[in-house]
């Protein structure tokens, strides 16, 4: 059997007693490593299991789930809180609201999808985190449960039987360690989202058009444009958002199918973290919780990702294209002719978005995931030609169903989208349901 690195006092005739033996895990559980020498009677063998809860339950408080929620959002408010992050004020909030009016009145003119505006908001960074956090949840919950139970998988089988109840603790340390994690990154991507939709998913409540005053006015710096406009030209774009997303209800779940699709293949990198464990273990203290949150520093979810993840962070890139992109080219056509500012903000959105931020990082330091829409451009073109071929009707019709989307080969050539298709007659509500159907038939 192979002895690891555990050797010393871990050695003799008592070897088989340690589960652990030969696993990732041997240095962490062994008397002479991570500890110090807690092992149990004569300093050999498994350590002191009792004394090790009690170490790593001084790291956490109980929580339910895959990841501590109350960890997060008290890591997530404490980032943003090193800022001053004041409340805005009624008029701020007035701003909000007759800017998210005009960009209704505006989008109206240049798409045939209706307004799904119900109320507004303006919020401070802590609000954006509050008030985003559910659907956070329902996007990070399906990475973090598959990064707690790869901790067991990465046990061999005696090993789980023998330190089941240890290896729960170590599961709920791992989903302590994780909210730390997603926390900070939520703190930092609030101290920079300009709007409730501003990284392609949708963020708040149904109907809620939101933006964050203060990150708008530092946007707004440098840009040589009013902020008026600024905050004008950013309602138009959560307000094209809201319109989508209500027009298609499928989408938001199609979104969310995708990020819970690349969860679902997550692994451990077993040899990671082997080495990592054997490198960092002398110097790691189980009452500090920085200490330990090394061992999820880069690395332990590095693997290479399967077919069906690659085929799904594809499919997750491509909408979110598609949903930046239908965006950018309606707010485009709402302000061709009103707003002379609006090509230099259209440019400096799409630098932003390309750039990535803390959304980005949060999501990669988990899965390698990145939201990021890198074909924003191509699918851009691509809904412009569309509209130019055949009509604002044809391009908006796309988002009935999921099937009816471009593909990557689609954006690889946005201009031939659908070129041979000639401009749609006018039908009546059953002729289009049937050609719909027969579309979708592949007929």
């Amino acid at each position: 059997m192979s002895t690891g690195s555990g050797g010393g006092s871990g050695e003799g005739p008592e070897d088989g007693a340690n589960p652990f033996k030969g696993t990732p895990f041997e240095q962490f559980f062994t008397g002479a490593g991570a500890f110090g020498g807690v092992g149990g009677p004569g300093g050999a063998g498994m350590p002191d299991l009792s004394q090790i809860f009690g170490q790593i339950q001084a790291m956490m408080q109980p929580y339910d789930g895959a990841l501590n929620w109350d960890v997060a959002q008290d890591v997530a408010r404490k980032t943003v809180a090193q800022q001053p992050d004041p409340s805005p004020t009624q008029r701020q909030q007035d701003a909000v609201a007759d800017a998210v009016r005009l960009a209704d009145h505006w989008l109206d003119a240049v798409t045939e999808i209706p307004s799904a505006v119900t109320s507004t908001a303006a919020w401070s960074r802590a609000e954006w985190i509050v008030s985003t956090l559910d659907a956070w949840k329902v996007l990070v919950d399906p990475v973090a449960e598959q990064s707690v139970t790869g901790l067991a998988k990465a046990l061999p089988p005696e090993a789980q039987a023998a330190a089941g109840p240890l290896v729960g603790i170590l599961g709920k340390a791992i989903g302590a360690m994780l909210a730390n994690q997603v926390g900070s990154g939520l703190g930092s991507l609030a101290g920079e989202v300009l709007t409730a939709s501003d990284i392609g998913l949708p963020l708040s409540a149904p109907g809620r058009a939101a933006l964050v005053p203060a990150n708008v006015a530092a946007f707004a710096e440098g840009l040589d444009v009013t902020e008026d406009d600024v905050l004008l030209y950013l309602a138009l774009r959560e307000a094209a958002h809201q319109r989508l997303f209500a027009h298609s209800p499928w989408l938001r779940e199609h979104l969310v199918g995708a990020v819970t699709a690349v969860a679902s293949g997550v692994e451990i990198n077993v040899e990671g973290l082997q080495e990592r464990i054997q490198e960092q273990m002398s110097g790691i203290d189980p009452q500090n919780p920085e200490s330990m949150q090394q061992l999820l520093e880069g690395g332990l979810f590095d693997m290479p990702p399967s077919p069906a993840q690659q085929a799904a962070l594809e499919r997750l890139e491509i909408a979110l294209a598609l949903v930046e992109g239908w965006v950018d080219e309606v707010v485009g056509q709402a302000t061709a002719e009103r707003m002379p500012s609006a090509q230099r903000l259209q440019e400096a959105v799409r630098r932003r978005r390309a750039a990535g931020g803390p959304a980005e990082e949060t999501f990669a330091a988990l899965v390698g995931l990145e939201l990021r829409p890198r074909r924003l451009r191509d699918a851009s073109t691509l809904w412009g030609s569309l509209r130019q071929r055949q009509g604002v009707e044809a391009r908006d019709g796309v988002w009935l169903h999921p099937d009816l989307l471009p593909t990557a080969a689609d954006l690889d050539d946005p201009l031939g989208f659908r070129e041979d298709a000639a401009a749609p007659e006018s039908l009546t509500e059953d002729d289009f349901d049937a050609e719909l159907r027969k579309l979708l038939d592949g007929e």
